[in-house]
């Protein structure tokens, strides 16, 4: 399994940035300037989001988008029941989530691709690109492995993501958030399962 070296690093500078308001999501007036951005998180309407929510759904989406196309060649590929099940539940999960992400950034009035670089500095557990080549070209038991790693990888990534907003005062980022640790967790422990079971 990939270290997660970069993913602590990453999801540091994450933070930082996040909390130095990065991203200019609620306008905080003139007398207020002086005031920290944890401070406008605090006193946030439940109604909006803060930088920190957006900035997790312009990380997450390219994340769970992956995720849904591992899972599609799954589905393809795939003769294990077992796992064709799992592909199927991670893809009509993480599918709408999109869809319901994309509609906080059309809200908040921002593109869907984060403003800063931390993208190129932490792996989050996504597959590079060569390892999505070698999944396609997998076959039978070593496919079924490699997408039982790559995904256990790609959970735990989405889960420390996720921790990043399990504060927000926007009631429906926080549930999003809870949701997803919750079903991925879950769901990591059964793909072990299944690893072991395949040998």
């Amino acid at each position: 399994m990939r270290t997660s070296k970069f993913l602590s690093i990453g999801l540091a500078g994450l933070l930082t940035l996040g909390l130095s308001g990065c991203i200019t999501i609620n306008q905080i007036a003139p007398e207020d300037s002086g005031h920290s951005m944890n401070h406008d998180m605090d006193h946030m309407g439940d109604g909006e989001y803060s930088n920190m929510d957006i900035m997790f759904a312009q990380m997450m989406i390219p994340h769970h988008q992956q995720a849904v196309d591992m899972s599609d060649l799954a589905l393809q590929k795939s003769g294990n029941q077992d796992i064709l099940a799992l592909a199927k539940q991670i893809r009509d999960a993480q599918a709408p989530e999109i869809e319901q992400m994309q509609g906080w950034l059309e809200q908040a009035g921002v593109s869907e691709a984060p403003n800063h670089d931390m993208g190129h500095d932490m792996e989050m557990g996504m597959l590079s690109a060569e390892e999505m080549a070698a999944l396609k070209s997998a076959e039978g038991t070593k496919f079924d492995v490699l997408f039982l790693e790559g995904m256990i990888a790609h959970h735990e990534g989405a889960i420390d993501m996720a921790q990043m907003i399990l504060g927000s005062k926007n009631e429906e980022a926080k549930a999003l958030a809870e949701a997803i640790i919750s079903s991925q967790t879950a769901e990591i422990e059964l793909m072990r399962e299944l690893l072991t079971r395949l040998g």
